[in-house]
């Protein structure tokens, strides 16, 4: 890019990192606006239940992915390498797995192949290969492996929806209003996060509501989409917005409301 970048670090005090680079404003004319992405809250209704397996050895990533589909109202099971996917592809018949391709034991590259070169037009499931690498060698191995699509790590929610729907003809239910105006939500107020108020976490049990604080105070993500998966149907308004502001890792707002109420 036609800069530099210098480092000072002095032992037991701290790092300095300073870079320089050449930009320039740019034309209001090149910027193409983004579209919004309306927030998907679940399933549209008379849809056939979907089994959906998700193989990731990162703890992390695989919560996310199983709190993000289970809470949609997908069927969701994990594993955690290849060996593990491939036992239950056998007895659960996923339609969809989500691949990630380095993992121990058994790595998604030979999972793959073995699910493909075992399956029948009958019981083969769409596979997305989950990677962290751009590059399009590792793209094209991915596929002659036989999955049938990638997505990049960091994945973002909206992609893994339009992927699933893309491939399973899936319908959702979404956060955004129509045309007539009308929220599809079922607390008032809170299918945007920017709108959560004390008002809607009150209605979970004080000790709920400290734990959830602790948890989200010390960013242990496991426990906050655990708690999270514990909040009643009838507020699942209030459960995917706790969820969206987790996935954003917007913790300050979360604390903003639940440091009132545990006072």
């Amino acid at each position: 890019m036609g800069g530099n970048i210098t480092v000072n670090s002095i032992l037991g005090t701290g790092t300095i990192v300073r870079f320089f680079i050449q930009i320039s404003l740019a034309d209001s004319d090149d910027i193409q606006p983004q579209s919004s992405k309306k927030s998907v809250i679940g399933l549209a209704p008379e849809q056939p239940p979907y089994r959906i397996l998700i193989v990731e050895d990162a703890v992390e990533n695989r919560q996310v992915l199983v709190t993000l589909l289970s809470t949609t109202g997908f069927e969701v099971r994990e594993a955690i390498n290849g060996q593990e996917a491939i036992e239950l592809w056998s007895s659960w018949q996923p339609h969809l797995i989500w691949m990630d391709m380095r993992m121990p034991v058994m790595n998604g590259i030979e999972a793959t192949r073995h699910i493909r070169e075992n399956s029948t037009s009958e019981n083969s499931p769409i596979i997305i290969a989950l990677t962290a690498n751009a590059f399009e060698e590792e793209r094209t191995q991915v596929l002659q492996a036989g999955c049938d699509d990638f997505v990049s790590k960091p994945f973002q929610e909206h992609i893994i929806f339009e992927k699933m729907a893309e491939y399973l003809g899936l319908e959702y239910q979404y956060a955004e209003s129509d045309k007539a105006g009308t929220l599809i939500a079922n607390l008032p107020g809170i299918s945007d996060p920017s709108n959560l108020t004390l008002d809607h976490l009150v209605l979970m049990p004080p000790a709920w509501i400290q734990e959830f604080h602790e948890a989200v105070l010390c960013t242990k993500e496991k426990r906050i989409f655990e708690l999270i998966q514990q909040i009643p149907e009838p507020y699942s308004a209030l459960a995917f917005t706790l969820k969206k502001l987790a996935d954003e890792f917007e913790f300050d707002q979360i604390l903003a409301v639940t440091e009132t109420l545990i006072l």
